[in-house]
């Protein structure tokens, strides 16, 4: 019980220190619109051949997905400032295991990264995309499942760096390829060879792949069936989940 305690309180502080940083919210919204109206706009005259969608359409789910990316990996930045402020040491040394505070903060970071994507959905209307109740929920596992990995990477190379400013730029270097790789802008049927195998092995690709399954629904010819995008992101969350753990652990 006390680790699940542990879990639930580490969960709980990561939730309410989100929600309590307005700054963030806000760019919950303004962010994601700037993609959509102000690129997807500019760039859809660029663009032909979509099918049965337009360029905003297209890379709404993207948009989404980019949220989620760089929401996830900026979580791992509450490892640092928890060590500057005393935070982190209070809690190597409480009597709950190191993977405990590993999930509990994972789960908090989640949390909030699911949040802040959530937020996208509000926008859709703005592109011509109707997401009721039911493709959101569907939709709500997916951005979890997504998130998972992401999140444990960005707890990994937090765990490792001194300074904010060394996070920052590792964050940087990490999120950008995983972003323009995944086809979240552009379609990945014409792109080079040697280009699509490096998207296949990028797994922001399945998760993007996946969510415009679900949200533009027939409309959109998949790269992967659902089901093979979902196993290979719970692969990679496997994968990351145990190496942060371990990382982690090894802590002092």
């Amino acid at each position: 019980m006390s680790e699940i305690l542990g879990i639930y309180t580490l969960w709980l502080r990561e939730v309410k220190r989100y929600t309590r940083e307005k700054t963030r919210l806000v760019s919950s919204f303004i962010q994601p619109l700037l993609w959509l109206i102000i690129f997807g706009s500019g760039m859809q005259f660029s663009y032909a051949g979509f099918g049965q969608i337009s360029y905003q359409k297209f890379i709404f789910p993207g948009v989404v997905g980019q949220t989620l990316l760089f929401t996830s990996m900026f979580m791992g930045i509450s490892v640092i400032w928890d060590r500057e402020f005393g935070f982190l040491k209070e809690i190597l040394v409480s009597p709950i295991s190191r993977i405990s505070i590993f999930v509990g903060k994972m789960l908090g970071a989640t949390t909030d990264a699911v949040i802040q994507g959530s937020f996208v959905f509000v926008l859709s209307f703005l592109v011509g995309i109707a997401v009721d109740i039911q493709t959101y929920l569907i939709c709500l596992p997916v951005m979890m499942l997504i998130t998972f990995g992401l999140v444990s990477v960005g707890l990994t190379i937090a765990s490792r760096m001194e300074s904010l400013e060394s996070f920052g730029v590792i964050q940087t270097f990490v999120n950008l390829p995983l972003f323009f790789l995944s086809g979240a802008l552009f379609p990945l049927t014409n792109v080079p060879e040697w280009l699509r195998w490096v998207s296949i092995v990028n797994p922001v690709t399945y998760g993007i792949d996946a969510l415009r399954i679900v949200i533009l629904k027939s409309s959109w010819i998949p790269l992967f069936p659902l089901q093979y995008d979902l196993l290979a992101i719970a692969m990679f969350d496997a994968a990351m989940i145990l190496l942060g753990t371990i990382v982690f652990g090894q802590r002092k």
